[in-house]
């Protein structure tokens, strides 16, 4: 089952068409994407509009986002954050709530919990026992996902592998199997990774595509690169 079961992106009334995020190519005519996989995929190079979407999903699902402190931008883009507002979801049975991972913002909420415990050492017992500082980022993240996707809700993941080693994303890719399988996670995934990618039963949209097009596992650049280089390494050295 999913929560979320589409979203539709539809620019019809955006204030500008020149402006990033307005301008990418992807979004010029409307389109729906039909989530209906506990685990889909937006899949394409950097830049080409995936954790776009899907930071204007976790606005439009009313998700936060445990950002840090606001730096000072040399020029402001007044149309960054207003993406989302033209975006429609439609939910099976209402919303759900969920969480946003960036590998750049979690050490954020990391602190905030290191925080809390001060005051209140049992919160802890959500996440492994311990401290999330106290052990190394990709030991934390594994801890940080285990204790939160054993929840119902609605999880979005902007480049996860980013911050796991290969062995992780593999321990990831089984959480991600076992939760969506459960009935009550549902996931949505920015990614290049050919390890969290090969999900059983996982939804690929293809964003390096125009319009945004689903696509099969082995038919993904990423699996085709990895799948040669592995097989003759010392072709590409």
């Amino acid at each position: 089952m999913t929560h979320l079961t589409s979203v539709t992106i539809d620019l019809d009334k955006a204030p500008t068409k020149a402006v990033y995020p307005f301008n990418l190519s992807i979004f010029q005519e409307p389109r729906q994407l039909e989530l209906s996989s506990p685990v889909t995929f937006f899949y394409g190079e950097n830049g080409a509009g995936k954790s776009t979407l899907l930071s204007a999903l976790a606005e439009k699902c009313r998700i936060h986002v445990w950002e840090g402190v606001e730096r000072t931008r040399y020029e402001r883009n007044p149309y960054e954050g207003m993406f989302y507002k033209f975006i429609t979801v439609d939910w099976a049975n209402g919303s759900v709530p969920g969480s946003y991972f960036d590998s750049e913002i979690s050490r954020n909420f990391a602190a905030y919990l290191d925080e809390w415990a001060a005051s209140d050492p049992g919160i802890l017992e959500y996440f492994g026992g311990k401290s999330l500082m106290s052990q190394s980022h990709g030991q934390s993240l594994m801890s940080l996902f285990k204790a939160r996707y054993r929840f119902k809700g609605l999880y979005l993941l902007d480049e996860p592998e980013t911050a796991l080693s290969p062995g992780s994303q593999l321990e990831l890719l089984r959480v991600l199997t076992e939760m969506g399988n459960a009935g009550h996670a549902q996931f949505i995934i920015a990614s290049h990774s050919p390890i969290l990618l090969a999900c059983p039963g996982a939804v690929i949209y293809n964003f390096d595509d125009t319009p945004i097009r689903k696509i099969a596992y082995k038919e993904t650049e990423h699996y085709r690169v990895y799948r040669e280089f592995m097989a003759d390494p010392e072709k590409y050295v």
